[in-house]
């Protein structure tokens, strides 16, 4: 179990994840924009228990975009797309966020650009051209047969190569056709993202979260997957780790930076490879997690694994929703209607492990995906459920738009706004609202809920338990999920003292909460989380 030390700032509180789009709109035109943030920028903290006291936001990409894949696809890496607003907008932004002591990460897409931005307009203008090896070119077997056998992430997109009539060639997209791949192996290409990277350190961004950042070192035999071991040759190589380490060198230049990676690879050891030097990646979030069932042994394997897995200097990020995946609320309904007891315990778990929780906006409300008319999908990965605008107000007094904006949103919302928007949350004390800035408000107090170490407790069947505590044992905490649909207890255990305080329940109401009660026999409903801090 991991010993007491100073956290950084990325250790000490959750990080909020931003889907500009979908957060709030400024000026009406049913996107959000970067004024809409600033708007709400005391939801997220202003100081007091009251706000959701987070650590920082990432935001999700904001530049200029000819959407195709809703801002990850670049055509400019140094400026605010007008949809959003402007430069002077993301300073302001910037500002206040700082000046309430939230850190700033932004989305860095480092994979890929758009087929409109300038660096491929000139790749794509003749095989000459001075930057036509920025980017995967191959001859494959002319128009009719592919270089390899590779595929989109996208399945409705299909294989990962389109042909170029102008230059008679194949170009690699691991996304859409519209999303180029750049190629790595050129020295220029990591020079000039490097240098798009700095124009907003030098604006100062506090970090960085990494687009796919697994995928930039490609196969250099660019060989295909089939009758290879089932090697999927476009996943991972081991290259990968020099240029992250010349990233992290750079990012090493500036005051107090960070670097989260999304390295979407369902391989637990070569996920921890990414963190485990501490010249790398600070964070890369698990995908191995994120994907798992509703199973207390699928939970406890996942969780146990990475600690055995991880270095001393490694640190894990613990996140179960995203703007790609399905909310929690949802992906763990059950026919009971049991979604909303597993996102509030979900907050819990997230709150109260060893590592960096990263909240998808709405999360924090225990919202569902929202329900989309085949007329109104826009996504070609079929992710709008999860990206419906945020409700701020009950529909029934701010209109359709939910308070999110004065115009028609360009996702529908949720169906039950009018129950769980922010508004109606913030005067509830039993909404998951009131349970989240809680629970972040518990571990801004507890140092222990930082950076103690962790270990995994048998405390009984479909009971995920653990230990927060330093070395020396004092200031202990456990915490118990129960993942049955029906009543668990917790059975004794020696490593644990026969009482504690039950701090937090994920049940409001529970009339022994806040009180010392006895470990042994203490019943948990269906679906209930709790926080208990240990009488030593």
């Amino acid at each position: 179990m991991h010993g007491e030390a100073t956290p950084a700032w990325w250790q000490r509180g959750a990080i909020y994840q931003i889907y500009p789009r979908s957060f709030a709109d400024s000026d009406g035109d049913g996107v959000g924009d970067l004024r809409g943030i600033i708007a709400h920028l005391d939801h997220l903290n202003d100081g007091t228990p009251g706000s959701l006291g987070v650590e920082a936001i990432w935001l999700s990409p904001f530049y200029r975009s000819p959407m195709a894949d809703y801002g990850y696809d670049v055509s400019d890496y140094t400026d605010v797309d007008p949809l959003f607003g402007t430069l002077a907008d993301f300073d302001d932004l910037l500002g206040e966020a700082h000046a309430r002591g939230v850190k700033v990460i932004v989305d860095f897409v480092p994979n890929h650009t758009s087929d409109r931005h300038p660096w491929f307009v000139e790749s794509r203008s003749s095989r000459e051209d001075p930057k036509r090896d920025w980017y995967v070119w191959r001859d494959g077997g002319g128009p009719d047969r592919r270089p390899n056998d590779w595929v989109s992430n996208f399945p409705a997109v299909g294989p990962a190569w389109t042909w170029d009539e102008r230059t008679a060639q194949w170009y690699l997209h691991s996304f859409l056709p519209q999303q180029p791949d750049l190629n790595w192996d050129n020295p220029e290409v990591e020079a000039a993202l490097y240098d798009a990277m700095r124009f907003w350190l030098d604006r100062g961004v506090d970090g960085f979260r990494l687009d796919v950042i697994h995928a930039i070192a490609k196969d250099p035999e660019l060989r295909s997957n089939r009758g290879s071991d089932r090697v999927h040759h476009e996943d991972w190589q081991p290259t990968i780790h020099e240029p992250l380490q010349r990233m992290s060198a750079m990012i090493d230049g500036y005051d107090d930076r960070m670097l989260v990676g999304e390295v979407y690879l369902l391989d637990l050891h070569r996920l921890v490879a990414y963190v485990n030097s501490g010249r790398e990646l600070h964070l890369a979030h698990n995908f191995t997690f994120a994907r798992l069932p509703w199973e207390v042994a699928a939970f406890r394997e996942n969780i146990d694994g990475w600690e055995a897995a991880a270095s001393d200097v490694a640190w894990p990020a613990w996140f179960l929703a995203n703007h790609d995946h399905p909310r929690t609320a949802s992906r763990f309904d059950h026919p009971r209607g049991t979604g909303q007891a597993r996102a509030r315990a979900v907050l819990l778990l997230l709150y109260a492990m060893r590592g960096t929780p990263f909240v998808y906006q709405g999360e924090e409300l225990g919202l569902p995906d929202a329900q989309i008319p085949r007329e109104r999908v826009v996504d070609v990965d079929g992710r709008d459920p999860e990206r419906a605008p945020i409700p701020w107000a009950p529909p029934s007094r701010a209109g359709a738009g939910a308070g999110f904006s004065p115009g028609d949103p360009w996702l529908p919302l949720i169906a039950d706004a009018e129950r769980l928007n922010v508004a109606s949350q913030r005067e509830d004390p039993a909404s998951t609202f009131a349970l989240a800035r809680r629970l972040a408000w518990l571990r801004r107090r507890e140092p222990v809920l930082q950076v103690g170490g962790q270990r995994s407790l048998a405390l009984g069947e479909d009971l995920l338990a653990w230990l927060r505590a330093f070395g020396g044992g004092d200031h202990a905490w456990v915490a118990v999920a129960n993942f049955a649909l029906q009543e668990r207890r917790i059975g004794a255990s020696p490593d644990l003292p026969e009482r504690g305080v039950l701090e937090v329940s994920t049940v409001h109401g529970r009339p022994d909460e806040g009180c010392e009660v006895p470990l042994d026999g203490l019943a948990l409903d269906g679906g209930e989380a709790v926080l208990l801090r240990l009488s030593v």
